[in-house]
């Protein structure tokens, strides 16, 4: 993963535990955080100008993100660039197990009123986390990154429900309600919340018709 953005020590704390941290120790991915302002040539290391034609803001310079991709892009690798922007096309699991099969995954976390429009000469996908817009596409990038590496072989292991959830990626990946101990839970009010029968059952046919019934497909 090579993530471009003019915050880095946003993802150093993150990337620093758990599973992600470990990955990496181990060589089973790498994860690479660029400042975008060390592509600037100006002294100033400038990366944002005013919009043609007037408005609010500020717009992300063609010019310098095209020298970090030049630099970053490893053009012998199978790679893919993806800039994050309200207008993009919604992240979704299919994506996530698709961008696991790839050398190198380049996001571009877009910042201010958004970036020159003729880098789409330069990338390969808009991507959006939702219908909503945020301050900067940095949580996206977390959000991304974590999806995806968790699908890459030996990162989260190959259980049983990381397969199948490789296997359901073209239909939708399915989630269902999960139960744990204790198989009755008393809250404050002494209210009684109880494990569903069947899932104490043993009959495990019974459970996956269960587990079918209650699933919901994300597409």
């Amino acid at each position: 993963f090579d993530i471009i953005t003019l915050f880095p020590e946003f993802f150093d704390f993150y990337f620093k535990q758990s599973i992600l941290a470990r990955s990496q120790k181990e060589k089973k991915l790498k994860i690479n955080v660029h400042q975008l302002r060390d592509f600037a040539l100006d002294k100033h290391k400038t990366v944002d100008d005013r919009p043609f034609g007037g408005g609010r803001g500020m717009v992300l310079k063609i010019e310098v993100l095209e020298r970090a991709l030049n630099k970053i892009k490893n053009k012998k690798l199978d790679s893919k660039v993806v800039l994050f922007t309200p207008r993009g096309k919604i992240f979704n699991q299919k994506m996530a197990t698709d961008w696991s099969k790839l050398d190198q995954l380049t996001l571009i976390c877009g910042r201010y009123e958004g970036v020159d429009e003729r880098i789409n000469k330069l990338i390969d996908e808009k991507v959006s986390i939702g219908n909503f817009v945020m301050m900067g596409g940095d949580l996206a990038g977390l959000i991304v990154v974590e999806s995806t590496a968790r699908l890459i072989s030996g990162v989260v292991g190959n259980s049983e429900a990381l397969i199948g959830e490789r296997i359901t990626a073209e239909k939708g990946f399915v989630e269902y309600p999960q139960y744990t101990r204790p198989e009755v839970f008393e809250t404050k009010n002494k209210q009684k919340l109880k494990t569903p029968k069947v899932l104490l059952s043993g009959n495990h046919k019974k459970i996956d018709e269960w587990r079918k019934k209650h699933s919901k497909v994300i597409e």
